[in-house]
């Protein structure tokens, strides 16, 4: 696959990520940093995304699993290697020091980053999977999650 092929793909599946998504036409183009108008485009198939939209669209949507059955995994992964040639994967323990952790359970951890004012839930296996600047709506996810 190269990046033609690659924004050909993503300009078909366009609407269906927003519609997965549960985003509006003007929440959607806020959010990747398009006009509406170039959105409707985009989505009528008129025109092809440029490559920062292609790589927004798949690194702020990186869970949708429209792009991950397409792809066959992480679509931000897939960019990474057609624009530098190979994946980088981050090293998470240096952040350590950035994460203080608020709250523990069954495995699950509370944690709020002290530079960024980011909470996240971090699952048994130490992976993240959730993050919110609202501390309500984290506490609320990590509660359910924590307590089954």
């Amino acid at each position: 696959m190269d990046k033609q092929e690659f924004t050909e793909i993503l300009q078909s599946k366009f609407k269906i990520v927003r519609t997965e998504a549960g985003y509006t036409q003007d929440a959607m183009s806020h959010t990747i940093g398009l006009s509406k108008k170039t959105l409707v485009q985009i989505e009528k198939e008129r025109i092809l995304p440029n490559w920062t939209t292609c790589v927004s669209l798949c690194a702020l949507f990186r869970d949708s699993e429209v792009l991950t059955n397409i792809f066959g995994g992480d679509p931000l992964e897939l960019t990474q290697v057609l624009s530098r040639g190979s994946a980088i994967y981050p090293n998470y323990e240096k952040e350590n020091i950035y994460w203080e952790t608020v709250e523990s359970n069954n495995g699950y951890k509370l944690e709020f980053n002290k530079t960024n004012s980011i909470y996240r839930v971090l699952n048994a296996e130490n992976q993240p999977v959730h993050a919110s600047y609202i501390e309500r709506e984290i506490r609320t996810y990590f509660e359910r999650k924590s307590n089954r």
